[in-house]
């Protein structure tokens, strides 16, 4: 990674308060980036101005929505770079409320690219997508050619805005980048419930002494980057030619199921109960079993790994809510 390619730079970061957006911020005003960050920090959402507290005074805030064109197209004038990583993430949220879900993953998409072509074109953009969209794997790790059938609305919206981003980079040349993301945790992330992770609710659950609900069997496998990697990834892609157009899985080659991922976390944590429950009748609907992804051509085409161990990750990670939690979970 070249940090000297952002210095100076003018950086757009959407969702820019959000658990992801904060922390790439960061470090690119370590970089010497000039960072503006867009959030609409409606309270549902991941935006959270704790996320900002040691970096408010060397970056913008504009309180705005992707939603709303004219704003976007104000915010996009004159940018280098767009980290595109506003979105609504909970898939139940999508499943009651899915106009919601098209406005914010899909049409706003398309307006923000649309205000690039007419306002922008050199821009380069990186795009946060999700492992959502592969839906159930028909084989595991599921790499970039597995069949794309999403089990919820928000798989189908991810996939139309990722669409629209290749769309306009093979079409208007807009330079665009798309990363599918796992399951994404550290500091920062939305712990007061289960809409951006089911981990950060078990954070929550295990350092209030309540205790951690598994749901089903436990047996499901999942692969996790701690949120430093997913940061690294989103860098590296922003400043590599030959990642323009492509899409590409992040993941992990440790992969765990999640009675023992709730097991380890309890250890790590040095006390605290789980227990499996049943799964409730909306998460069983859009369950997508065992999930763990092939993350070969990020690092062929990036150089890209993941550094940071579960078990490091996890620590560093309740570490981070004994002395921050109020601000997240109040």
């Amino acid at each position: 990674m070249t940090p000297s390619a952002f210095a100076g730079k003018k950086l757009l970061i959407s969702g820019g308060c959000g658990f992801i957006g904060s922390r790439l911020a960061a470090r690119l005003v370590d970089m010497g980036g000039q960072v503006t960050l867009i959030d609409s920090l409606i309270p549902q959402y991941g935006g959270n101005l704790a996320n900002i507290v040691e970096i408010r005074d060397r970056v913008w805030l504009n309180i705005s929505d992707v939603r709303d064109p004219h704003a976007m197209s104000q915010l996009i004038l004159g940018q280098d770079y767009l980290f595109n990583l506003a979105g609504q993430t909970s898939h139940i949220d999508s499943m009651t409320d899915p106009f919601t879900d098209l406005d914010i993953n899909a049409a706003a998409q398309l307006s923000i690219l649309e205000a690039a072509r007419k306002l922008n074109p050199r821009i380069r953009i990186v795009f946060a997508s999700t492992r959502q969209i592969y839906g159930k794997p028909q084989y595991l790790p599921v790499d970039e050619n597995h069949p794309i059938v999403p089990v919820d609305v928000n798989g189908i919206h991810k996939l139309a805005g990722e669409g629209y981003h290749l769309l306009y980079n093979r079409v208007y040349g807009i330079a665009s980048t798309c990363l599918r993301l796992t399951n994404t945790y550290g500091p920062g992330m939305r712990v007061k419930d289960a809409r951006q992770t089911f981990l950060g609710i078990w954070l929550k659950n295990l350092l209030c002494g309540e205790s951690i609900k598994v749901f089903g069997d436990g047996l499901q496998l999942r692969d996790f980057n701690y949120v430093d990697d997913v940061v690294d990834a989103l860098l590296l892609a922003a400043q590599t030619d030959a990642a323009i157009g492509k899409v590409m899985n992040l993941g992990s080659d440790e992969v765990i199921n999640l009675k023992d991922l709730a097991a380890r976390l309890v250890a790590v944590n040095g006390s605290g109960e789980w227990e499996l429950v049943p799964f409730p009748s909306e998460r069983k609907a859009i369950d997508i079993g065992d999930y763990y992804g092939n993350w070969s051509l990020a690092h062929r085409i990036l150089g890209w790994r993941p550094r940071i161990d579960l078990e490091q990750g996890l620590r560093r990670s309740l570490d981070y809510y004994r002395q921050h939690g109020p601000a997240y979970w109040e």
